[in-house]
């Protein structure tokens, strides 16, 4: 049996010990905030989560964001990745605060104060700062690989799936192993991180964290291990150790 989600023991705690209603929670998570509000609540230690489609998180965001997008996994990776002390505030698509709210408080995360009022929309036109995820094709990997000895693929899908198939000399960092900031402390300023897992959801997941902890330069590989290892021209290699 694989590891039980992180959430599992904080989940069997408010079992025992109770909980708020889910009304409660619902009326708190759903209070519309202001810019200047959000800013405020930022300064005391609240952070932002947001849920929007990876596509368009990617183009902008309110930097120091966490992404974890409602169209995925979204329960189990907000319960694995997540604070369950510290304040949260929302970013979502028009109309999907409650079912996020929700969804939340369904892992044991009761502790939504709000929602960004306007979304990115109304931050951009408060002029305030906005950040980006620079993304790139399969096919743009495979021709920098070449030429930049500094490129580093990161892998952030699970290690069994590693062992299955990589890029030659990527590391390997599982998403659910990014709760800790030391995990990402070895990057250094100069290497230019390109970063899938299979498909596309956690690797927008991990972006997010790295640029939450000052890593910046990065990519986001569209596509994923999936488009990766159709590029004839990428060294790939397997773990057989491992899988066996």
């Amino acid at each position: 049996l694989a590891a039980p989600p992180q959430y599992f023991p904080i989940n069997a705690k408010i079992n025992k010990e109770g909980y708020d209603s889910i009304d409660s929670v619902i009326q708190k998570g759903l209070q519309p905030l202001s810019v200047d509000e959000v800013k405020k609540a930022l300064e005391d230690d609240a952070f932002i989560l947001d849920t929007r489609p990876a596509a368009q998180f990617t183009q902008g965001f309110i930097p120091g964001s966490i992404f974890i997008g409602l169209e995925g996994r979204f329960a189990e990776w907000a319960g694995s990745l997540l604070s369950f002390k510290d304040p949260i505030i929302l970013v979502t698509a028009e109309e999907q605060e409650k079912e996020a709210v929700v969804r939340l408080a369904r892992v044991g995360l009761s502790n939504v104060i709000g929602f960004v009022n306007g979304g990115i929309e109304e931050w951009r036109a408060a002029g305030s700062e906005v950040d980006m995820i620079i993304d790139v094709e399969a096919d743009e990997l495979a021709m920098d690989i070449p030429f930049d000895p500094n490129l580093i693929v990161l892998d952030v899908r699970k290690p069994l799936e590693f062992a299955d198939g990589h890029v030659a000399d990527a590391v390997n960092l599982s998403l659910a192993d990014m709760t800790d900031p030391a995990t990402m402390a070895n990057f250094e300023e100069d290497q230019n991180l390109y970063v899938h897992c299979a498909g596309g959801y956690r690797r927008v997941i991990a972006a997010s964290l790295l640029k939450r902890n000052g890593i910046h330069n990065l990519r986001n590989v569209l596509g994923g291990w999936g488009k990766i290892k159709d590029q004839q021209s990428i060294k790939q290699e397997k773990e057989s150790s491992v899988l066996n």
